[in-house]
Formats: C-alpha cells, sequence, structure tokens
C-alpha cells in the first residue's frame, strides 16, 4: 500500500485561486456595465437594477470555483490503515555497506 501522503494528482491544471475568480468576474461585469452606460444603451432607472449583478455573479463564480476545488481535493484522498512494510523487506541503499575504492 501506499502513503496517502505522497499521493499526487498529475494534471495539466493548477489549482483555481478563488479571489482571483472573483475580482476577475467582478472587474468584467463592472466593465460591462460602464460599456452599456456610456453607449447609451441602459438609461434612467434600469442602471438601479444593473448596478448589484457584478457583485451576484462574482459571489455566484466564488461558490462554483470553492465548490469545484473541493471536490477535486476530496476526489484524491484515500482513507483508511497504513500498514508499514514488513521488516525484511528494507531497501538495497540501507543496508549494503558503501564501498568505495578507498574502502577496498
Amino acid at each position: 500500500m501506499t502513503d496517502t501522503s505522497t499521493i499526487e494528482t498529475i494534471s495539466g491544471r493548477h489549482p483555481v485561486n478563488v479571489g482571483h475568480l472573483v475580482m476577475g468576474v467582478a472587474f468584467l461585469g463592472l466593465f460591462t456595465v460602464w460599456a452599456l452606460v456610456v453607449g447609451d444603451v441602459v438609461e434612467g432607472s434600469d442602471i438601479r437594477w444593473l448596478l448589484p449583478a457584478p457583485w451576484v455573479l462574482a459571489g455566484a463564480a466564488g461558490l462554483v470555483g470553492i465548490t469545484l476545488s473541493n471536490r477535486r481535493k476530496h476526489q484524491a484522498r484515500q482513507t483508511g490503515w497504513v500498514t508499514p512494510p514488513p521488516a525484511g523487506n528494507a531497501p538495497d541503499h540501507e543496508t549494503a555497506p558503501i564501498t568505495t575504492e578507498e574502502n577496498r
């Protein structure tokens, strides 16, 4: 059996930084709202309904990011007892004497 502390998930992806994800979504949302207001697409009382949208979307993206990152962490986890290797099966480098030209 393998030790659970040495299990690594090999993947081409890096872990998601949820803080960066949330701030990126908020920035894109605020930029979109700004572009709509400057472009005269949205006027008057519609702006008050549009301004909270980036923050709501950023919060939802954060919740999704946390949920997905926690699910990936739990998939690689193994539980149970880890038994030590038998005493007679020590690796060769630990039991064999070191021989060099000077020792011969």
